[in-house]
């Protein structure tokens, strides 16, 4: 028996500005319509022009995506939240040591430490979507939608 897709999943990183609402639309993108997902970040700051771009170069518009942190959720009630980052891995289970929620943690890139010409630091945010991608595919894809 398959296991089953969790009814919400928060994704989270350091500033809720390029990774975690990266993951957050390609979640929503693939599953969106089966599961209920949101970002957070460790702290806020404006969503990162270079992840706008990339995304949109998929069809993907995250312009709009307000950042805010773990002390702005308004409701706890995940099944799954996912860390891209050491500091909001150690936030994470700081949140959820008294809750029944699973706590994965991916590894995963900072696009904004690659240096050089636009180019080479546009395809690290390109690089860092393709991951995420990969890694919710290899996550979700095997699993049940939730039931209703």
């Amino acid at each position: 028996m398959r296991m089953q897709m969790p009814s919400a999943v928060l994704f989270s990183c350091n500033f809720n500005s390029i990774r975690s609402p990266m993951a957050e639309a390609l979640m929503k993108y693939l599953y969106g319509h089966i599961v209920y997902v949101d970002s957070v970040g460790v702290r806020a700051q404006e969503v990162d022009p270079f992840a706008i771009a990339v995304m949109d170069e998929i069809g993907i518009d995250i312009s709009d995506h307000k950042p805010k942190t773990f002390d702005e959720l308004e409701d706890t009630s995940y099944d799954l939240v996912i860390t891209l980052t050491p500091e909001a891995q150690h936030s994470a289970l700081e949140l959820t040591r008294t809750m029944a929620i699973d706590v994965e943690y991916w590894p995963t890139a900072d696009p904004t430490a690659v240096a050089g010409s636009r180019e080479r630091r546009v395809e690290a945010y390109r690089a860092l979507r393709d991951d995420l991608m990969r890694k919710i595919r290899a996550r979700f894809e095997p699993l049940m939608p939730a039931k209703a």
